[in-house]
């Protein structure tokens, strides 16, 4: 087993056919097939299961190409930390979405002026997702909300977010979870920490949530809660940021638990130089706010 195999079965994995591999290779498809027969007798399972013209992974290839992952990016790091290489190439960033569209665009533009030759690859989805993103090897790293916990990861706190409850213009104001208990409520999927901080302020309350039906974006939510449908909690920082923002109330939630760390976060052992120039730019911003 080498590394060139482990590329070529991560590409079909991933690609989900021999011929987009092999473009993606830039080798010819014959090649490719030689390569994956080859890794499958040496491990003695089948990576794929085929049918007609299709490939489909198999539970041992969705094993393996985990690892795969890993070890690939276990080589790279060791080849830039002995090499002393400059940030360059592929930079897979995740990001929930609020993070993504009020503070990453400027971060992410100083980035490339400063190391255009990476390219930087950005996903966005609930905080869930990048947890899932970063043990896949998706991601090489991603921002969500804190604390770190996760024994395989390291990470940096970087931005400090504050949520606040927001109901339309003619609701009553919001002083606790059981006033508005039973109520209808916007809010993403259930792998969304902001959703999970929701539901725990209505339950130390001892209240509940009516409805919840779940959005996919936060435009949709407050135009939603504009049209008196229910509430939602966000980032004030979000909210700011759009055009709706004035058809809407705004209430912070009780005590500290509306305020939330934005963390940049990484798997242990994974950091790389494009990572290290990130981190250390994040840290000089950070620096040069508190002088």
């Amino acid at each position: 087993m080498d590394l060139t195999q482990l590329e070529v079965f991560k590409a079909v994995a991933e690609e989900g056919s021999i011929t987009a591999a092999a473009d993606k290779l830039h080798r010819v498809p014959s090649n490719i097939s030689t390569r994956i027969k080859q890794l499958e007798d040496e491990l003695g399972v089948n990576l794929f299961q085929r049918e007609k013209l299709r490939l489909y992974i198999s539970d041992a290839g969705r094993t393996f190409l985990e690892y795969s992952r890993r070890i690939l990016d276990l080589a790279e790091e060791a080849k830039q930390s002995v090499s002393g290489q400059q940030p360059s190439g592929i930079f897979t960033l995740g990001s929930i979405e609020s993070n993504a569209a009020v503070r990453l665009p400027s971060l992410l533009a100083r980035y490339h002026q400063r190391f255009p030759q990476v390219e930087l690859d950005l996903s966005t989805g609930p905080s869930g997702t990048m947890v899932e993103g970063l043990l896949s090897g998706q991601y090489n790293a991603a921002f969500f909300d804190g604390p770190l916990r996760h024994p395989e990861f390291d990470g940096i706190p970087v931005y400090d977010e504050q949520l606040v409850l927001i109901a339309s213009l003619n609701h009553p104001p919001v002083t606790r979870a059981k006033a508005i208990s039973g109520s209808t409520i916007y809010a993403f999927r259930t792998n969304c920490s902001y959703r999970r901080i929701f539901e725990n302020w209505f339950r130390e309350d001892n209240a509940a949530p009516g409805k919840i039906f779940e959005m996919e974006s936060y435009h949709g939510i407050v135009a939603c809660v504009t049209a008196g449908a229910g509430l939602a909690l966000m980032p004030i920082s979000m909210l700011e940021s759009m055009p709706g923002q004035t058809g809407v109330k705004a209430y912070p939630l009780s005590g500290t638990m509306g305020q939330v760390k934005i963390w940049l976060v990484w798997r242990k052992g994974m950091a790389t130089a494009n990572l290290n120039a990130m981190v250390a730019m994040l840290q000089d911003t950070q620096d040069s706010a508190r002088e």
